[in-house]
């Protein structure tokens, strides 16, 4: 049996996280919603996602295959209903296709918008991923689900004694160090996974995650719900934000209500604005569309792709969106939609060049020893830089 996480429109709404993976390698709570997956129907996954990010997520079929919406996350209830279903049947909630099984045949010519002749109608509530910010408003809930699955049967580590831990939803891997910090659960769980390093002088409450061989570095302040993905560093400010991973905001500096992707790095003493001064609704840039889309939320602040960077000092203002690869610097606020492939700041912006984005890539892979630069990952963001060609206003 093999599990295959899909693309629906959701790819498009997500823009730009999900120019550079699939909807289900978008992390929050602890895991992303591919590994949550993998450990709810205890197999392996692959992906069917846009033709020009199949090489680097390959589709894995087999006799029988599972077709899963890689928008959704699992539960108990959903994780049953998709269990039981038989070769030809498909889950679905109203007229958004959840999940269908399929013969190894007519795996090969799926499309998540056919027609399906048995159809299961599921009625219960779900947590569907649909805009950016989802990310950062669900990720108290998915932080809970994931740490009652990860922890499950599982002793945390001893921590040292030099650290205070008010509350008992607690749970560090070995191998995880802290000392002299304040972490307090009453609010939600905290996990520390593997080869961990919480510095002195630091205060997290909270849902909080720290994924394996990250760092929080010495009087950062947390509040949850926070995730910091896998081989980054942190520090400052830090209010109910999902880090994807490989990403560096090791300074002072606010960062609230956002979600960040890979190889971003935040300047140090740079701020981002989560609620404007008049209390109204936050709008953010909508890539389907082109304009600007009202949230529902007051609070909602910067959403960045993989691979942008802002210098020092920057000011984003409430609800930004920063695309794949921008480079943003500068006096002033930059505007609230910047351009993937994006060089400059408020006084103007011209096209960061093709070539010295793929350079400057190539350094900060370098920096990594569990991730290898090649031509996959350069044909990525080269298609990405022709898809977002006439979206630069310059």
């Amino acid at each position: 049996m093999a599990i295959i996480l899909f693309d629906d429109v959701a790819h498009q709404t997500l823009l730009p996280l999900t120019y550079t993976r699939p909807v289900a390698n978008l992390r929050l709570g602890i895991l992303t919603i591919a590994e949550k997956w993998g450990r709810w129907l205890k197999s392996d996954f692959s992906f069917h996602t846009q033709p020009y990010l199949q090489t680097k997520f390959p589709l894995v079929a087999a006799v029988e295959n599972i077709f899963i919406n890689g928008a959704i996350c699992p539960d108990k209830d959903l994780a049953e209903a998709i269990d039981k279903l038989q070769t030809g049947e498909a889950l679905k909630a109203g007229d958004k296709l959840l999940a269908v099984k399929l013969s190894a045949a007519d795996a090969a010519g799926f499309k998540f918008d056919a027609v399906y002749d048995r159809v299961i109608s599921y009625e219960k509530l779900f947590i569907n991923i649909r805009k950016p910010e989802d990310i950062f408003r669900l990720n108290a809930i998915e932080l809970q689900k994931d740490f009652d699955l990860i922890t499950a049967g599982h002793t945390s580590a001893v921590m040292s004694s030099t650290n205070t831990i008010i509350g008992d939803r607690f749970f560090a891997e070995e191998g995880a160090v802290a000392e002299c910090c304040t972490f307090s659960t009453l609010n939600g769980p905290i996990y520390l996974a593997a080869n961990t390093e919480v510095w002195e002088g630091t205060n997290i409450r909270g849902g909080f995650a720290l994924c394996e061989n990250s760092q929080v570095k010495m009087g950062t302040k947390v509040y949850g719900a926070t995730t910091i993905g896998p081989h980054s560093r942190v520090g400052g400010e830090i209010n109910n934000a999902v880090i994807w991973g490989y990403t560096s905001k090791g300074h002072e500096g606010y960062l609230g209500n956002s979600v960040l992707g890979e190889w971003c790095n935040i300047g140090a003493d740079s701020n981002n604005s989560n609620l404007k001064n008049n209390y109204a609704e936050v709008k953010l840039w909508d890539y389907p569309t082109q304009r600007f889309r009202k949230t529902g939320l007051q609070f909602c602040g910067l959403i960045m792709a993989d691979h942008a960077k802002c210098g020092i000092n920057t000011m984003f203002n409430t609800g930004t969106v920063v695309g794949v690869s921008a480079n943003v610097f500068g006096a002033g606020y930059p505007p609230n939609y910047v351009a993937d492939f994006s060089w400059g700041g408020a006084e103007g912006f011209q096209t960061y060049q093709l070539d010295k984005a793929l350079e400057t890539t190539e350094r900060v892979f370098a920096r990594k020893d569990d991730r290898v630069y090649n031509e996959v990952e350069k044909d990525i963001l080269k298609k990405v830089f022709e898809l977002t060609e006439g979206y630069r206003p310059f």
